[in-house]
């Protein structure tokens, strides 16, 4: 009897996932198709930008201000846009072993100029005996980027960044701590909604899709905040099977 009501339970599921897949499709098809006329649109805008340049009339100079508005507002369409399709089509991962210290070490190693410029300390404590694990090295770090990049924000007036990885019983780890403004429980709440942002002109994607990504990789994210001390996220992957085998003997 339990067999039919397991297949009765999974059929349901199994059409559900069928429709969201076929929705998150449809939609960044949808995205796709908007970004070709919103180029055009900001590619005339550039053409009329550019014969208005020397404008001298009152008037010429007032429609040179509204072509620059709607530049603008093509311009933040077109990034929420890209930063959509990259969460709706977030590609089946190539995964391949790799090091978590390498994809990190490249992550702080592509903001050193901009911390130097902000004041921003980075610490690096990673541990050199990490084991490799499955990974896609160029999503992976293009989510932790993200991560830095608000973490960058969070400490307009200088801080420190410690990025840590490290091994523990069933994961291989990483934290990136900040000492910047933090957040509140509703922002912690819902950061990783679709859309919810606190940021002006921000697309609300970028934590999501970071977590999508992390998740693809069988891992999970976690977040610790406390207004005007700071953030820690922690990133977990699984462990290679020998390595926590050998911890679970141990223990």
């Amino acid at each position: 009897m339990s067999a039919p009501q397991d297949s009765d339970t999974r059929q349901p599921l199994q059409q559900l996932l069928a429709k969201y897949h076929a929705l998150a499709e449809l939609a960044g098809s949808l995205a796709h198709e908007i970004k070709n006329p919103l180029s055009v649109i900001r590619m005339n805008m550039d053409l009329l930008a550019e014969d208005l340049a020397e404008a001298e009339t009152p008037r010429e100079r007032r429609a040179l201000g509204k072509i620059d508005v709607v530049h603008t507002q093509c311009t933040r369409l077109e990034n929420l846009l890209n930063d959509f399709l990259k969460f709706t089509r977030l590609q089946e991962l190539n995964l391949l072993a790799g090091n978590l210290n390498d994809v990190l070490g490249r992550v702080c190693d592509l903001f050193a100029v901009q911390a130097v410029d902000a004041d921003v300390e980075i610490r690096r404590y990673l541990d050199p005996d990490l084991p490799s694990i499955l990974i896609d090295a160029e999503t992976l770090e293009a989510a932790i980027v993200n991560l830095v990049k608000n973490a960058m924000e969070s400490m307009p007036d200088g801080g420190t960044l410690t990025a840590t990885t490290r091994l523990t019983k069933n994961s291989v780890a990483l934290d990136l701590i900040d000492t910047g403004c933090g957040m509140g429980e509703r922002t912690a709440l819902n950061m990783f909604d679709a859309f919810y942002t606190t940021k002006n002109g921000g697309s609300g994607l970028g934590l999501p899709t970071a977590r999508k990504v992390v998740e693809a990789h069988g891992g999970r994210i976690s977040v610790q905040s406390v207004e005007g001390r700071g953030t820690k996220f922690t990133l977990e992957f699984p462990a290679p099977a020998r390595i926590s085998k050998a911890d679970g003997d141990s223990a």
